[in-house]
């Protein structure tokens, strides 16, 4: 058989590297990185060497699976869908549409159909309360984006290539590839700043990798970002070092700022942050004196306690010295597709819509249509009128991502109606009545709407499935649109809920009085894309009807997805560029600095600096470069080497407990108690210890494996789901106060050799 050779863009996590795979058949004999890619430039990291084990996992599932006698059984596709759409009717029948609830995993994010189909079965739910792993993660600084520019997708990114001194706050982006800053090879990037005689500097408690290669290393106490950046503002406005520049104009709320923060002054926070005051007042003058500079901060910072205030802090420093929207700064991307703000119309819009409603239980607020998942349990097991009982589960694992585990676990498993979109059963599956897998990454095409909105260089890539489906598989936006038929119950086809979301998806672009195609008509758009169906048709809308399309013939030089089949390799558009005011979306067409959401939650950051640090020990989660979250545990590649689910503890810690490397503790908070092995380690201060996070397998119903013979830790087991930041409602997986004792190696829960830690 003949090799062959396929170009594709990797879907496993937000760097979107390039790669090219050696094909023969069915089987990838090699995977390398794409050296023309116009973005990642050969980079790729071990995740996406796998895409050939992971298409042909034998428990990747090909065929659906619906409980039968308490088992899950292989079915028809027509059963499948059948039985998931009596269950939700059933549901919705007897107890209303707010019965139901869907649940999205990130996942989603990563998949093209999945996330221009995920509008189809929303609306065919009929069901306003959605949660996702978004509100575990990135919810803060999507209220802040929101309050801030007008929109939670409109996002500041790292100028990486152009910046002059980057201040890496709570991200591990070495380890991570990066998050909410999409930009493959980020080591390297991160090298090159030094190389051309730029400064790194990362504020991080524990000595991650990202940190090994930076010029400065400043190791806060966990849970102290707020206070340590407000010290930052505090000295801006004291020692006259604000410089707004070009930013004069399009900014307001800076006085209102300055007395908000003037008292949390380095010297007033150094007890509670653990840095000296001089050092950062010294940091805050180097940062301020720089020609291009920028602070970028990631999960560390937004799954805290003070999550919102942190991500508001981020955006203010870069504001306040003028290194927002400035070559080497922070800056906007201007992506092909997908961005709210790429039409080019006045920065005018109305206020974000925020707490339209409340979760059932304890009353907590919407946030974009969205409720905290961290509530998800309670809603499903606590009796009374709106009690869930009904899920829609899409690409997601919330026994293993949400906090207090075991009692989503529980709440799962009590559901009437629970339908996933998943390959796989894993830890929440396992309870599910129906399971619709999707193909596998190399059997859909690919394309990152969502990334490439967040991107630190404005390209556009397009691959085709390299695979064929197998003639019993369907590609997920055909189970999408099939799970919509079957909810509506009307005799609705696939090729009906497809047709008329194209439709919709061409009529908001009519609409738009800034749209390059403005005038025209729904049938001519739909007529100028044809004969594509599904994801391909919907994206050929939005690329050409996009800043850098061909406006259907208004722009012959411009992009449609012809072009982008065309040049595998993607296409470049070209380094970030100055964007306001055209970026925002704001009722005033400013950034108003001091949104009251975030500026009235101050007063409980100060009461935790006056009640300075926490006595005890606090956990921490920790990335690494071979995992990501819940999802690439089944992968044996992956899987090798040391074990990683082991409990860091500082010597000091370790010396006081009467423990050593491959001891067995207890690890305890209100809600939990897990048992992990030791590994001391000098990464973590007195103080901390770290769990990595996206661990579990729990061996009963879950069909992993690779994951069950490599059991693990869940650290969410631990998280408390009462304990969240307050505007965004975002869960608190960092900063965990915990109770840490040793064991006996007969006391331990699993069956672990402590020697093989070594």
């Amino acid at each position: 058989m003949t090799a062959r050779t396929a170009i594709r863009t990797c879907p496993l996590c937000e760097a979107t590297c390039g790669l090219v795979l050696t094909m023969e058949g069915d089987r990838v004999l090699r995977t390398a990185g794409d050296e023309d890619d116009v973005f990642s430039k050969g980079f790729m990291c071990p995740k996406g060497a796998t895409l050939g084990e992971l298409h042909h996992d034998p428990d990747w599932h090909r065929r659906p699976l619906i409980r039968h006698r308490g088992r899950l059984v292989e079915a028809s596709w027509d059963d499948a869908f059948e039985l998931a759409g009596h269950l939700v009717r059933a549901v919705v029948e007897q107890s209303g549409p707010t019965a139901m609830a869907a649940y999205f995993g990130n996942p989603i994010s990563h998949n093209l159909g999945g996330l221009l189909y995920a509008p189809v079965y929303l609306k065919a739910l009929g069901s306003p309360r959605l949660f996702t792993a978004s509100s575990l993660d990135q919810r803060p600084k999507d209220l802040v984006n929101a309050l801030l520019y007008g929109d939670r997708f409109t996002l500041a990114v790292p100028d990486l290539d152009r910046t002059d001194f980057l201040v890496v706050i709570g991200a591990n982006p070495v380890e991570s590839n990066g998050s909410l800053a999409t930009a493959p090879g980020w080591p390297r990037r991160l090298r090159a700043i030094r190389e051309r005689g730029g400064r790194l500097v990362v504020v991080d408690p524990v000595r991650t990798r990202t940190a090994e290669l930076a010029d400065e290393h400043i190791r806060p106490r966990v849970g102290s970002d707020a206070a340590l950046l407000a010290s930052m503002v505090s000295v801006l406005f004291d020692e006259g070092l604000v410089r707004l520049g070009r930013l004069g104009g399009f900014v307001t709320g800076v006085e209102r700022v300055r007395e908000a923060l003037a008292d949390l002054t380095p010297e007033r926070v150094a007890g509670f942050t653990g840095v000296p005051a001089e050092s950062v007042r010294d940091l805050t003058r180097r940062f301020a004196a720089a020609g291009r500079a920028c602070v970028y901060g990631r999960i560390g910072t937004t799954a805290t306690e003070f999550g919102t205030l942190t991500s508001w802090l981020v955006d203010l420093v870069n504001i306040l010295t003028g290194n927002l929207d400035r070559e080497g700064g922070a800056m906007f991307p201007l992506p092909a597709c997908g961005s709210p703000n790429t039409r080019g119309r006045p920065g005018f819009g109305p206020p974000p819509r925020l707490g339209r409603f409340a979760s059932r239980v304890r009353g907590l607020p919407e946030r974009f249509g969205e409720l905290p998942t961290s509530c998800l349990a309670e809603e499903i097991d606590t009796p009374g009128d709106g009690q869930l009982r009904g899920l829609l589960l899409i690409s997601g694992n919330p026994v293993v991502s949400a906090p207090n585990s075991e009692r989503t676990a529980r709440a799962l498993a009590s559901l009437d109606a629970l339908v996933a979109v998943d390959p796989y059963v894993n830890d929440s599956t396992r309870f599910a009545h129906v399971v619709l897998p999707p193909p596998g990454p190399l059997q859909r095409s690919h394309y990152d709407v969502h990334f490439s909105t967040w991107a630190v260089r404005n390209v556009a890539n397009y691959s085709p499935a390299v695979l064929d489906l197998d003639p019993r598989q369907l590609q997920e936006w055909q189970i999408m649109c099939r799970l919509a038929a079957a909810f509506e119950g009307r005799g609705a086809t696939e090729a009906d809920v497809d047709r008329r979301h194209a439709e919709a998806t061409a009529r908001a672009a009519v609409a738009d009085a800034h749209s390059p195609v403005s005038g025209r008509t729904v049938e001519q758009l739909l007529a100028a894309v044809a004969p594509r169906v599904g994801p391909e048709r919907l994206l050929d809308l939005m690329i050409r009807s996009g800043p850098y399309g061909d406006a259907f013939g208004g722009r012959p030089d411009g992009l449609s997805l012809a072009t982008l089949e065309a040049r595998p390799h993607g296409v470049d558009l070209g380094p970030l560029r100055p964007r306001l005011p055209e970026v925002l979306r704001t009722p005033t067409g400013t950034v108003a600095l001091d949104p009251p959401l975030v500026v009235d939650d101050l007063p409980r950051l100060r009461a935790a600096v006056a009640s300075r640090a926490r006595d005890g020990l606090v956990l921490v989660g920790r990335r690494h470069v071979r995992s990501n979250n819940s999802w690439m545990g089944n992968v044996p590649s992956l899987m090798t080497g040391r074990p990683r689910s082991t409990l860091w503890l500082s010597p000091a810690d370790a010396e006081r407990l009467g423990v050593g490397t491959g001891d067995l503790v207890a690890v305890a908070t209100r809600v939990s108690t897990v048992h992990a092995p030791v590994e001391v380690s000098e990464r973590v201060p007195p103080g901390v210890v770290s769990l990595p996070h996206g661990w579990l397998h729990e061996p009963d119903g879950v069909r992993l494996a690779t994951a069950r013979a490599r059991p693990g830790v869940n650290s969410n087991r631990l998280a408390d789901e009462l304990v969240l930041d307050v505007p965004s409602g975002n869960a608190v997986l960092n900063g965990i106060p915990v109770q840490v004792t040793a064991l006996r190696p007969d006391e331990y829960e699993q069956p672990v050799n402590p020697l093989t830690l070594m």
